[in-house]
Formats: structure tokens, C-alpha cells, sequence
């Protein structure tokens, strides 16, 4: 009956979770929306929404021109993506950029662009007379009669050469042929980045997926692929930011699930064998287990109503320590049969012994999940809620349905050895002899752990939890590294465009800022001076740049001809005293003689190679020589959008000097601008508020755990000394394995710092169970089934969330070495320090234990 009532409330709670199970991927949800810096986030993505949970494309491609076409296309392609996107952008480009971006520049920037483009109108003449092969190769014969008249030297035409060759030879090979006239023209070596350009996209979210913008996503790569914006065509996209991130991580996790699930059940089943010795205790153990699991998960749903992304972490912590509870049943039952056959009175025997010290543990660790309900921790507060609520299943199921399933299975009575353990008997004796020993080393540890807090760090960076190989990291990874275009910036909501051009002067002027813009950094300062060369160099490229009638495209014949005969005139000068362009005039040579030999194919693959990107330079120069005044009511709606709210609130963009990827300089960096801007908000604050903020969360449930189990416990032992006693091991263990944390370096992150509500909550359990049985006169308890229970609890639970080393995702890895490292103490401290600190050696030398009956 039993058990035919726990399996139909096990089918109502399992049919109420299939039809409500909801769960939230969003992380803003994780920490309380009442915080100040919360609200102010919430302030300025309300303010502008396109900011919030956006993706990044970057685009990285063989030249700038081709980076430029592939993100316009793209940005064109994703505009007719409405399930998808809401919005595709160029924050960088279109064409207000190509038009008056030069203005942007300072003022000898932008005189040393127009003057290098008049020393080049000889050069873009007869290429824009005839934009094709046969327009380059013309002009570059034209070149090499200067240098026969002696009017040029071929030294100065050799970038050219170089060029020209590399991108020739790759197409007569059949390879990707990629060539630059900006970087020509420019005079000086690529920059890193030059290449480089962004589509930032709002996207379409489904919350309700683990992976929310996995959708999203896929639109982006299909549309890419759909363009031929491909690696093999010299053309990278790949995709960052706040939802990608999020994605790759579940991904990541997802990628791992198959293994480390495997081997946490092997390590299950192992130690529970063990522990038990009997197939049959073991099936009980783990039906007691799921079934008090799925109880658990639909009580949650009907409290919280939803899970997220931490408090999904009930599993392994009501795993962890319904076993425990299970495992003290089953053991004791098994010890207890050696004086009861029958399988009822020895599991009645069992919980006469053990149902004062479970109910009292239980209730200990339960209090100590609800300690984390008060705090601005939402996941984890929401967590305690639920894994609390689970305590009180794990207890009730551990006394009622495994000893129906123990009744009904009849395991066989285990007549062997003694319930204890003979591997344990050494470290019995070890105690025994050297107890005061034991109690000092105990001491000293503690002492020497007190003094390595300090060194304690704790990782503030949600970034290094991630896996570095995502794309999504690596990605970030290069951004961080270039300092125009770090993501760790900060945002400024003011009143009013005034006030927010008043704030960013005085906000650029501080030490730890670069730049500071608002929608005004967009009109150009000295415009008079910058337009006046800009009409200086309209007057005299204007003509060059607009040849009227072209001629039609030569014939493949005609372009062999010209072809061989370009590299005539390049061989011509091949003795030239300049011995490297000599060279390099000699491979261009050879490199046209390659197309002028091979298929038309070939000759197609090089003309594009030439004039797509000569196109987009002839395009985006006349563009800038029309360039004139720049108002406020001439910036493009959109721009303005993404600066100004329809009420008139200014953004202020805020950039931070120096290395952009240490969190100290970030921290220095948010501190510096909230200082004269207290509602800021943006990445390095996020970072930094959240980590005070989760930090803050955990030591007041600390505090609060620690308060509230002690009250409870002195209710139930009604005397401190044995409180102190209960509280004591708890407090060692813990205190080594923080030590043991700066020892080894392994920092408190937002990952593993979950793992502490498990630690805590097997700690109290492991604390009362033995400070209950010294209390009721028990003896010899290293050697006791208390002690085989407890020993092989922890060998579980560590065995198997230590699975999570094996992790690829950091952050996993980091909460199961933590998870080992705690364990490890704890089994240490329950040897060793426990034993030793409940037992008393009085005058006549012989090792005995106090005995209380009062539980």
C-alpha cells in the first residue's frame, strides 16, 4: 500500500511536470531586479532595446573591400528575416559613413588621405576609364614606360607588383584570388582588423528553448551560406555577444552530458555496491532515489512555478543527499539484521535508531537551503527553495518506500563480516592512539586555513567559465584585444543631448577613459578646414574619377595578347639596379604568362580578383568627394535611433584606456566613470555588481545556515556543548577546503560556489549522525555501520559529481574538482577529526564515549 500510494503521487507529480514544466533561459533573471544597478540596466535597455540580448556578426575577409560588401549583403539578407530578426544593422557603415566619414577623422588624418589620393590620380585614371584586367594591365605598362623614360624608378611601383603577383598566382592556380586597392593605396602594411566588419543583429528569442537564439542562429549561417560568405572565398562569418554566449555554453554542456552522465552512474552503482553488497538493496536505493526525484521536481514546478538556470542544479543536490539518506537506512538495516532475521523488525529496529538523527538532519540541512530564500540571488535563493522542499521527500521516502521495496524484495541477510569495515580498522586504531595528536593537527590546520583566506580569490569573470574553444569565446577573445572595439564598454543614459555631451567631456577626461561619445561625436569637428580639401581634391580627381563613354570589354583573345604583352614590358625592366622590385617584376611576369597560358576560367578568376574590389574604391572615393556640411538633422533616423530615445534621453558611450581584458583595470575603469556617473551601466559594472552582489548573497546565507541550524539543533540537543560539537567538523572541513582553494589556486567562480549548499548540507547530515550516536551511548564508531554509511555516502557522492571534472566546459570542471576537494576533507575530518573529538580518554587511560540518552 506503501508504495502503490508513492508510485500514484510519483504519477501525478510526473504527469503535472510533463504538462507545466517550464524553464528560463534568460539570465537576468538569476539575480533580483530590485538592485540598483539591476534598474539601471533595466532603465537603458528599455531606453534602447536593440542593445539587449543582441548578436554580434563579425566578419573577417581576405581584403576590407570584400569584409565591407559581405556585411552590406548580410545585413540586407537578415533585414528580410522578420521571424528571425528584428532588426540588421551596419554600426560601422552605409551610406552616411561612406559619404562623410572622412570628416570623422582628425584634421591631418584627413589631409593625409586626400593628398595620397591625388599623388594616385595618374594611377586611377585609366583604371576608371577601364575598370577591368585589361584597364589594370594597361596601367601598369603605362608605369613601367615612366620608368624606360627614367621619370619613376620600379622601385616605386613595387607594392604594386607584389600585389598584383600574389593575387594572379593564386588564380592561375585555381585558388582563391583576393586583392586590396585600399591597402594599396595606402601606403603602409595591413592594420589588424582592417578586414574587419560587424552586422549587429536584434533577434527573435525563444526563452522557453535551452538554447534561445539557436534559431536565430541558424538563420544568420544559412543566409551566409546562401551568399557564398565562406571561408573557401576568403570570407569568415562568425557570430558573438550575449546570445551566442548563452547558446554555445548550454552546447558545450549538452556535448559533455553523455559521458559524464555515464560515468556518474557507473561510480553510482560502484559505490553503492559496495556499501550495500546486495543487487537488490541497490535497486531499492536508486527506484527510492528517481521516484523521490520526480516528487521533487513537480513540488518545485508547483511552488516556483519554473526553473532556471541554477536552480536546475536540485538534481545532483537531492541525488547527493537522498542517497545519503537511503544509504544510512539500508546499511543500518543490514547491521540491524544480524539481531532481527526478519526483514521488517530489523528495518523497524533501523528507524527506532536512525529516525531521530535523519528527521533532525534533515531539518538541518533543509533550513540550510532555505537560508538562501532572503537574498538577492534569485537562481540560487530559488534553488534553496526547491532543494529545501526536497529534503523533507528525500526523508520521508528514505523511511517509508525503501523499507516497502526492501520488504517486498527480501534481499538475502548479509551473515559475513561485520557491518563496519575492516579497512577502516587501522584508521580506528590510528585515533585511538593518537587522539590528542589528531585534535591539535586538526587545530593547526584550521589556524593555518584562517590564515590563507585572505589569499582567497574569487573570479569575477563569467568569461573564463566558459569553453575557449566556442566560437562564440574565441570570437570575444579577438575583440577584447582590440581596443576600438572591446565590448567592455560602459553606457550613460542622460536628460538630454546637451547634458550628455557636457557628461562625456567630462567623463573622457578621466585617466581610466579613452573616449567618451554621444550622438554628437558624429558631427564632425573643423569642418570648414576638412571641407576645403575635400573640394581641392574634388576639383582635381573629379574629372579622373568620371571618364564618360567606356570602351567595351575585350574579347578573351585580346586579353591573352594583353596579358603577353605586359609581361614583355615587365621583363624589359627586370635589370633594373633595384634588385628586389626586379624580382618581384619577374614573378608578376611570370605570373601573366601562367594566365595568358591557361584556360579563360583562369583569366575570369583574376579579373575579379581585381575589379570587384576597384570597384568598391572607385564607388566609396566619389562618394567622399561629395562630401559637404554635417547638421544634426542630417544624421539617418536609425543612427539617431541608436543614440537618442523618442523623448529625447542621450546614450553615452563610454570606452576604457588601456587592456581591455583585466578585470582589475575594469574594475578601476567602472569605478572611475560611476564616479561622476552613478547610474551607468554596461559590461565591466554588470560584471562587477553581480559578482559583489552573488558574493554578498552567499555570505548572508551563510550566516543565516550557520544561525538557523544552530538554533535548531540546540532545540533538539538542548545543550551547546554538543552544538558545538555537531558545528565543529563542519566548520574544519570547510575551513580546509577554502584553504586548500588558495593552495592549489583554484578561485571561487559563479560555478562552483553552487557546490557549496551540497557541502554544507552533507556536512550538517554527516555532523548530526554522529554526535546523535555518541549521545545514545554508541561506541567504536569509526568502526560502526554509522561509519560504513557515511564513509560510502560521501565515496558516492564524490565519485560521482567528481564525473564533472571531466567536463570541457570550465565551469563544470571547476564545480566538480571543487566537489572532490571538499569531499576529500570531508572524509578526512570523518575519519580522522570527528571520531577523535568525540571521544574522551579519562584517568585510567582506556578510550571510552560519553553517553547521553536525552535524543
Amino acid at each position: 500500500m506503501v508504495l502503490l500510494l508513492a508510485l500514484a503521487l510519483g504519477a501525478a507529480a510526473l504527469l503535472h511536470t510533463t504538462r507545466n514544466f517550464a524553464m528560463t533561459a534568460d539570465t537576468t533573471e538569476l539575480i533580483s531586479p530590485d538592485l540598483d544597478w539591476r534598474r539601471q540596466r533595466a532603465a537603458f535597455s528599455l531606453a534602447f532595446p536593440q542593445y539587449t540580448d543582441s548578436i554580434l556578426v563579425v566578419i573577417d575577409a581576405a581584403t576590407p573591400e570584400q569584409a565591407e560588401a559581405a556585411a552590406a549583403m548580410l545585413a540586407a539578407r537578415l533585414q528580410v528575416e522578420p521571424r528571425h530578426v528584428r532588426r540588421a544593422w551596419l554600426p560601422e557603415g552605409g551610406p552616411f559613413f561612406e559619404r562623410y566619414g572622412l570628416l570623422l577623422l582628425p584634421l591631418p588624418e584627413v589631409q593625409a588621405v586626400l593628398e595620397r589620393l591625388i599623388a594616385a590620380q595618374a594611377f586611377l585614371g585609366p583604371l576608371a576609364a577601364d575598370p577591368g584586367l585589361r584597364g589594370v594591365l594597361t596601367t601598369v605598362s603605362t608605369m613601367l614606360e615612366g620608368i624606360r623614360r627614367g621619370d619613376a624608378n620600379l622601385g616605386e611601383i613595387r607594392p604594386v607588383m607584389t600585389a598584383l603577383a600574389g593575387a594572379f598566382e593564386a588564380a592561375a592556380e585555381g585558388r582563391p584570388a583576393h586583392f586590396s586597392w585600399r591597402r594599396l593605396m595606402a601606403g603602409e602594411p595591413s592594420k589588424p582588423g582592417d578586414a574587419r566588419r560587424f552586422v549587429l543583429v536584434q533577434p527573435v528569442l525563444d526563452f522557453g528553448a535551452l538554447e534561445p537564439g539557436a534559431a536565430v542562429s541558424a538563420a544568420i549561417r544559412a543566409a551566409a551560406q546562401e551568399l557564398g560568405l565562406q571561408p573557401t572565398r576568403g570570407v569568415t562569418v562568425r557570430l558573438t555577444g550575449a546570445v551566442p554566449l548563452a547558446d554555445e555554453e548550454f552546447a558545450t554542456l549538452a556535448q559533455d552530458a553523455v559521458p559524464m552522465t555515464t560515468a556518474m552512474l557507473l561510480a553510482l552503482l560502484g559505490i553503492l555496491w559496495l556499501a550495500v553488497r546486495s543487487t537488490r538493496y541497490v535497486f531499492a536505493i536508486l527506484a527510492t532515489t528517481l521516484l523521490g526525484l520526480v516528487l521533487t521536481t513537480g513540488l518545485g514546478l508547483l511552488v516556483i512555478g519554473r526553473f532556471n538556470l541554477i536552480s536546475v542544479a536540485f538534481i545532483p543536490l537531492f541525488v547527493g543527499l537522498g542517497i545519503d539518506f537511503a544509504i544510512q537506512v539500508a546499511v543500518r538495516s543490514q547491521a540491524e539484521r544480524r539481531a532481527h532475521p526478519q526483514m521488517e523488525q530489523a528495518l523497524a529496529a533501523a528507524g527506532a535508531g536512525l529516525g531521530g538523527s535523519l528527521a533532525l538532519a534533515a531539518a538541518a540541512v533543509a533550513a540550510g537551503f532555505f537560508a538562501f530564500l532572503p537574498t538577492s540571488y534569485v537562481g540560487v535563493s530559488e534553488l534553496g527553495a526547491i532543494a529545501g522542499l526536497g529534503m523533507g521527500i528525500a526523508f520521508v521516502m528514505s523511511l517509508t518506500v525503501l523499507p516497502a521495496l526492501l520488504v517486498l524484495l527480501r534481499p538475502k541477510a548479509d551473515r559475513g563480516a561485520a557491518p563496519g569495515s575492516s579497512l577502516l580498522e587501522p584508521a580506528e586504531a590510528a585515533v585511538r592512539r593518537h587522539r590528542a595528536w589528531v585534535l591539535r593537527a586538526g587545530g593547526l590546520a584550521a589556524i593555518a586555513s584562517v590564515a590563507l583566506l585572505p589569499w582567497l580569490r574569487f573570479d569575477f569573470d563569467p568569461l573564463h567559465l566558459r569553453n575557449p574553444q566556442a566560437e562564440s569565446m574565441a570570437t570575444l577573445a579577438d575583440l577584447l584585444a582590440d581596443p576600438d572595439r572591446t565590448p567592455n564598454t560602459i553606457d550613460i543614459l542622460a536628460p538630454s543631448l546637451a547634458e550628455a555631451d557636457a557628461l562625456a567631456r567630462r567623463t573622457g577626461a578621466l585617466q581610466e577613459v579613452s573616449r567618451a561619445m554621444t550622438l554628437s561625436s558624429f558631427i564632425p569637428s573643423e569642418q570648414t578646414e576638412k571641407l576645403v580639401l575635400v573640394e581641392d581634391a574634388a576639383m582635381l580627381l573629379g574629372p579622373t574619377l568620371e571618364p564618360g563613354l567606356r570602351p567595351p570589354a575585350p574579347s578573351d583573345a585580346e586579353l591573352v595578347q594583353q596579358l603577353r604583352k605586359t609581361a614583355r614590358d615587365l621583363r624589359d625592366v627586370t635589370d633594373a639596379p633595384d634588385q628586389p622590385a626586379s624580382a618581384e617584376a619577374g614573378r608578376l611576369a611570370a605570373a601573366l604568362d601562367q594566365l595568358a597560358g591557361g584556360p579563360a576560367s583562369v583569366r575570369a578568376a583574376a579579373e575579379a580578383a581585381v575589379t570587384e574590389p576597384l570597384t568598391v574604391l572607385l564607388q566609396q572615393v566619389a562618394s567622399l568627394l561629395r562630401a559637404g556640411p554635417v547638421s544634426r538633422e542630417m544624421l539617418p533616423p536609425n543612427l539617431v535611433a541608436d543614440w537618442i530615445t523618442s523623448d529625447g534621453r542621450a546614450r553615452i558611450l563610454v570606452f576604457p584606456r588601456g587592456k581591455t581584458d583585466d578585470n582589475a583595470h575594469l574594475r578601476r575603469f567602472s569605478e572611475a566613470v560611476q564616479s561622476i556617473a552613478p547610474a551607468a551601466t554596461g559590461t565591466p559594472i554588470i560584471i562587477r555588481e553581480a559578482g559583489d552582489s552573488i558574493v554578498l548573497a552567499f555570505l548572508q546565507a551563510s550566516a543565516l545556515s550557520a544561525l538557523s541550524i544552530a538554533v535548531l539543533l540546540g532545540v533538539a540537543l538542548r545543550r551547546a556543548t554538543d552544538v558545538v560539537l555537531a558545528m565543529l567538523p563542519m566548520l574544519l572541513s570547510g575551513l580546509l577546503t577554502l584553504g586548500s582553494c588558495v593552495l592549489l589556486d583554484e578561485p571561487l567562480n559563479f560555478a562552483n560556489i553552487i557546490a557549496l549548499p551540497l557541502l554544507l548540507g552533507m556536512g550538517v547530515a554527516f555532523n548530526i549522525y554522529f554526535v546523535s550516536a555518541w549521545r545514545a551511548g554508541e561506541n567504536e564508531l569509526v568502526h560502526a555501520s554509522l561509519m560504513r554509511a557515511v564513509v560510502f555516502s560521501a565515496l558516492t557522492t564524490a565519485t560521482a559529481f567528481g564525473a564533472l571534472w571531466i567536463s570541457s566546459h570550465p565551469g563544470t570542471a571547476s564545480m566538480g574538482r571543487l566537489l572532490m576537494i571538499a569531499l576529500g576533507w570531508e572524509l578526512a575530518v570523518t575519519l580522522l577529526f570527528r571520531p577523535a573529538l568525540l571521544a574522551q580518554l579519562p584517568a585510567g587511560g582506556a578510550l571510552v564515549l560519553r553517553s547521553d540518552r536525552a535524543l
